[in-house]
């Protein structure tokens, strides 16, 4: 074999900077039965690295539950892929692009929102909405304003410039992410059950066909750099971020779209993370084929590029094809009439191997199944996390709860984001039912499904604070939380997406984290029908040693049969009886208010009964189905308090609330148990009687009506005074970085 690349022997210090440990290395040299040059060995790096294989979390994603009858396709595939009947496929996934939002905001965050949406139009979906889930250190830290206007701006940019609404999300704040945000970006689409489109190749002499963005040096190793620690040099990693193009991308969607109109694809797959490298050898590990490459017809739009670095880069908006033979000008006329590159550049073989070709002589020749399918597997040792004693609530002291409540809701993670989601389109396409801010966005279903009267619901979740006090009980309550939302705009949960943000798996008390959070989601996406269908792992997110808090955020689907039952967000009618469903013991332990209220983050976080749930989601159903909920909002951060505030700020009218005397008040106003919903009803004892026939536990709380939320000892806050404080705090804060720019 020629090797055009003429670089040296591989060192070891080559074999450390391209992040293959040692006896990894060994495992190279076998399977190639020599020394690789610089390209095999840079394509052993990315496709053995963290962010490509799952060489930690392997072993564990496994045993998540990913089969149910509505399971068209599970992981494995670009995006999940479920039944939504009348003949149509919602097609999800969620993924991470933390490292390169930390490094270069803007780019980092915006090329995360074109690579899930790819993702999902990849298998012939067109997309319907975005969400995203945002983590930022403290608002104190130097870095924190920077991060969040250019992850904001990126976000908005991309998305709203490719025409696709972001509809709902999560954004918190803690010193936690202080050295490493978090960027998850989640895509959903809509496509003929009939008509999905995979990856596997097949067909020995097929053409493989390279269309979208020429390719260039941007995101050289970004997947081998998204599998590292970060340190003092992260800033210098800055050509490791990949630029994207929006108006590229939306031209991309349409000429897929199109071409997947005919008969011309055997296989596609995007090119995302270790871009050309990944997305030809899983096409053809998975269809069992051979392929040969010629790296002299890629499109480049920069010149002198090397072999290395075509197969390496991870620039946006490409797409990788196998078509079949004779299609190739069919093929040619849709993207050039779409103004995108177009190029035959390769054909499969029945060798089962890559063989990589430059100019006419050989750059590189790998085996496939070998590469793919023996990437390192690790069973880490992991050490399981002792959750603290329950916090006791009677220890802590009598506060003013009407002082405390308006802290809260103007604190950072409970302050309005509307100066954030005002910067995204979440209108665009002009099927936005439930718009941001509320429990979960919905889009309403094209008319083919249901008569128009269908719609789909979507929500992000996590509370990382009960992750790392009770790993377990933190991955249950993020499913939970996440089919809660759903629930509470009158959606039945269809199935989950994760993204698990961890720290450095090769320390057992992180490791011990990941493998107690999948146990937890497992068992609560069990319970709750919701099995987990595609995700992405996200490790080493540290920074000198110091981990984020656990993150595993959960993506969730649900179907409305009937949009026009979905109940309000806020209390818009004086009147109504306040309803609380499910069971209150009063549970402090990890709550927002122990740490914003008392400067405490301590004691068990509230256990989650996964029965329970499931009990108080289905007779939410039936409730609504029947319009018998005028609004509804599922109680999560700050309690009782905060949902009655959230809202009436969401409104136009205040309420009233009973505080009953046999449970300490800051316990039952701010207490954060699982499994609960404040409702405003007409008929309460209809309520009351359909919740006693149901097992679940329910309790009159208050009416609503004049404008302050008052509390049963006669004190009272305006609703306008909440407001100032709510909707005061982020955008104050933005201000001076707006200042400073």
């Amino acid at each position: 074999m020629t090797d055009t690349t003429k670089t040296p022997g591989i060192t070891p210090e080559i074999v450390a900077e391209h992040g293959l440990k040692p006896e990894e290395y060994r495992k190279v040299l076998e399977i190639m039965g020599r020394e690789p040059n610089l390209v095999e060995l840079g394509i052993f790096s990315v496709m053995w690295s963290e962010h490509c294989s799952y060489k930690s979390s392997k072993v564990w994603l496994k045993k998540l539950p990913t089969q149910g009858p509505q399971v068209i396709c599970g992981p494995g595939e670009n995006a999940g892929v479920v039944d939504i009947g009348d003949g149509m496929a919602a097609i999800f996934k969620i993924e991470s692009h933390n490292h390169p939002s930390f490094i270069e905001p803007y780019q980092g965050a915006a090329t995360g929102v074109g690579g899930i949406l790819r993702d999902v139009f990849t298998m012939g979906a067109r997309p319907i909405m975005n969400l995203n889930a945002l983590r930022f250190g403290s608002p104190d830290h130097p870095k924190t304003r920077h991060l969040v206007s250019g992850v904001v701006a990126g976000i908005g940019g991309y998305g709203n410039c490719v025409g696709i609404p972001t509809v709902a999300g999560e954004v918190n704040f803690h010193p936690a992410y202080n050295g490493n945000i978090l960027v998850n970006a989640m895509t959903v689409g809509l496509a003929p059950a009939d008509r999905i489109f995979y990856s596997a190749a097949a067909g020995a002499g097929n053409p493989v066909v390279y269309v979208g963005s020429k390719t260039g040096r941007d995101g050289i190793h970004g997947a081998t750099m998204a599998s590292a620690e970060f340190g003092e040099d992260s800033e210098e990693k800055r050509p490791t971020v990949q630029v994207g193009d929006p108006f590229t991308e939306k031209l991309l969607i349409e000429a897929c779209l199109e071409l997947m109109a005919t008969d011309a694809i055997v296989a596609i797959q995007d090119m995302g993370a270790a871009g050309l490298t990944s997305s030809s050898f899983e096409m053809a590990s998975k269809g069992g084929v051979g392929v040969e490459l010629d790296l002299d017809r890629v499109p480049l739009r920069e010149e002198g590029m090397t072999p290395y670095e075509i197969m390496l880069s991870e620039s946006q908006e490409r797409m990788l094809m196998v078509i079949k033979p004779g299609r190739e000008e069919l093929t040619r006329g849709i993207f050039e009439k779409w103004d995108l590159d177009f190029a035959v550049i390769g054909r499969l073989t029945e060798t089962g191997k890559m063989v990589l070709r430059w100019h006419g002589e050989v750059a590189g020749e790998l085996p496939i199944d070998p590469l793919a399918l023996a990437s390192p597997e690790y069973d880490r040792p992991w050490t399981p996390t002792t959750p603290p004693p329950p916090l006791d609530p009677a220890s802590l002291p009598e506060r003013d709860p009407l002082e405390a409540l308006e802290t809260l809701i103007g604190c950072p993670d409970l302050a309005s984001r509307r100066w954030i989601w005002e910067q995204y389109d979440h209108l665009v396409m002009g099927n936005t039912v439930v718009r941001p801010g509320a429990d979960a966005g919905v889009v309403r279903l094209p008319a083919e499904c249901g008569g128009g009267k269908k719609g789909l619901a979507a929500k992000v979740d996590c509370t990382p604070r009960y992750c790392l006090a009770d790993p377990v009980q933190g991955g249950r309550q993020a499913v939970a939380e996440a089919c809660r939302n759903l629930y509470a705009v009158g959606a039945r949960p269809l199935a989950v997406t994760n993204n698990l943000n961890f720290g450095n798996p090769e320390k057992p008390e992180i490791m011990g984290q990941l493998v107690g959070c999948l146990q937890g989601m497992g068992e609560a996406c069990r319970a709750l029908g919701a099995p987990v269908v595609s995700g992405n792992v996200s490790l080493y997110n540290e920074t000198e040693g110091k981990a984020i808090l656990p993150t595993p955020t959960i993506g969730a689907i649900g179907l409305v049969e009937d949009v026009a039952r979905i109940p309000g967000a806020g209390l818009a009618e004086a009147g109504l009886a306040l309803v609380l469903l499910g069971r209150t013991r009063g549970e402090l332990g990890q709550s927002l208010y122990l740490r914003e209220i008392e400067g405490r983050e301590e004691g068990a976080p509230p256990p989650v009964d996964l029965e329970a749930e499931r009990a108080a989601g289905e007779l939410l159903l039936a409730l609504i189905a029947k319009g018998r909920v005028s609004a509804c909002h599922d109680l999560s951060d700050g309690g009782l308090l905060v949902a009655a505030a959230e809202m009436a700020l969401a409104g136009t009218v205040g309420c009233a609330l009973d505080v009953p005397g046999e449970t300490p008040k800051t316990a039952w106003l701010f207490g954060e148990d699982q499994g609960r919903y404040l409702l405003a009803v007409r008929d309460a004892d209809a309520i009351l009687s359909a919740a006693e026939a149901a097992g679940v536990p329910a309790v009159r709380v208050g009416e609503t009506g004049g404008d302050a939320l008052k509390l049963s000892d006669g004190s009272a806050i305006s609703v306008a005074s909440l407001r100032r404080a709510h909707e005061g705090w982020l955008p104050a804060y933005m201000a001076a970085e707006l200042a400073a720019e």
